[in-house]
C-alpha cells in the first residue's frame, strides 16, 4: 500500500509492456496484460499517495485495519483485498475531474482484455494496439500529477508511446471530422430548402425529445448544425468546498457523457469522439440532485 513501491512496480509492469508490444503481434498479449497491471498500479499509486485506505475494498475490515495503522488487530498483510482496476480508474477520476481523457466505457474493453488474457489465455489481437495505447493515455495525466519525469517512466520508448498516442488521437479525430461533415450535409439536404421560420416550427418538434435511452439525458446544442441534441450519461451529485472544508454551494449534479444524439442531422457519437467533437468530459446539469438522481432506474416508455 506503499505509493513509491506502486510507482515502482508500475514502471516495471510497464516496460515489460513496451518490450513486449515491440516483439510484434505474438506478444501482444503479454503487452496488453502487463500494460493493464502498471496502469492500475499507477492509478493505485495516487490514490494511494493520498491515503492507503483508497484502494483497499472498503467491505473487507481486516484491509481498513492495516490501511489506517490498525494491522495489528488484523490478520496477515498478504490477506489484503484491494480495488481492481476500474474501481481505481473511477476513484481517479473522481478526484482528477476533467483530466483523464478516459471514460468508463472506454476503459472496459482494457479490463477485458486484461482480464482475459490473466485468466483464459484469450486475447484480441486486432484490437491490441488501440487497447494498449489506451493505457499510455491513461498513464500520462496521472505521471504528470504524480511529478513523475515522462522520460525516466518511458525510457527509450518514449518516442514509441509519443507516436502511438499521437496516432490514435489522429485517428479520433478525423473520424469526429468525418462524422460532423457527414450530419452537416444530411441536416442541409432535410432543411435547406425550408425559410427560417418554417425550419425554426419543424426543429422544435423534432428535438424537443431525447431519442438515447441512458440513465439520464440533457440538451445541448449540436456541433455539427446547432439544433438542441442531448448528451447522455451516467450522474452522481457532487459538492463544492473551499480550502477551510466550508461548503460554499449547495450539491449539484455532474453528468459523465457516454453517448450525444441530434434528430436534426442525426448525429450520433459515441464515448471514444465525444471530445473532439466539442463534448466535454463531465457536464454540471442546472437543477439539484432530487430532478436528477434517484433509486430507481428509469423506465423506457413508448412515444
Amino acid at each position: 500500500m506503499d505509493a513509491e513501491q506502486l510507482k515502482g512496480s508500475s514502471h516495471r509492469w510497464m516496460n515489460a509492456a513496451l518490450a513486449a508490444f515491440v516483439e510484434g503481434p505474438e506478444s501482444y498479449d503479454f503487452a496488453v496484460h502487463h500494460a493493464g497491471v502498471a496502469t492500475e498500479h499507477l492509478l493505485k499509486a495516487y490514490l494511494a499517495g493520498m491515503h492507503p485506505a483508497l484502494i483497499v475494498d472498503g467491505k473487507h475490515f481486516d484491509s481498513l485495519l492495516h490501511a489506517t495503522g490498525l494491522g495489528s488487530h488484523a490478520g496477515p498483510l498478504t490477506k489484503i483485498k484491494t480495488i481492481g482496476l476500474v474501481d481505481a480508474y473511477l476513484r481517479v477520476d473522481k478526484l482528477l475531474p476533467k483530466k483523464i481523457p478516459i471514460s468508463k466505457v472506454d476503459l472496459e474493453p482494457l479490463a477485458d482484455a486484461r482480464n482475459g488474457v490473466a485468466h483464459s489465455a484469450i486475447h484480441d489481437s486486432a484490437q491490441a494496439e488501440a487497447v494498449f495505447t489506451l493505457c499510455l493515455r491513461l498513464v500520462d495525466p496521472v505521471l504528470e500529477e504524480l511529478k513523475v519525469d515522462p522520460n525516466s517512466y518511458w525510457g527509450p520508448y518514449l518516442l514509441l508511446h509519443d507516436k502511438l498516442v499521437e496516432e490514435q488521437v489522429r485517428q479520433e479525430r478525423v473520424a469526429a471530422e468525418a462524422l460532423l461533415i457527414k450530419a452537416r450535409s444530411l441536416f442541409e439536404q432535410r432543411f435547406g430548402h425550408m425559410s427560417r421560420k418554417e425550419r425554426d416550427v419543424v426543429l422544435a418538434a423534432i428535438t424537443s425529445k431525447p431519442l438515447i435511452t441512458m440513465s439520464r439525458e440533457a440538451p445541448m446544442g449540436c456541433p455539427a448544425c446547432g439544433s438542441q441534441g442531448w448528451v447522455a450519461g451516467e450522474v452522481e451529485a457532487v459538492h463544492f468546498y473551499e480550502d477551510g472544508g466550508v461548503t460554499i454551494s449547495q450539491e449539484e449534479v455532474l453528468l459523465h457523457p457516454h453517448r450525444f444524439h441530434c434528430a436534426a442531422c442525426d448525429l450520433d457519437v459515441g464515448t471514444k469522439l465525444l471530445s473532439h467533437v466539442g463534448v466535454a468530459y463531465g457536464i454540471f446539469l442546472g437543477a439539484g440532485p432530487e430532478d436528477h438522481i434517484d433509486n430507481e432506474p428509469p423506465v423506457d416508455e413508448d412515444i
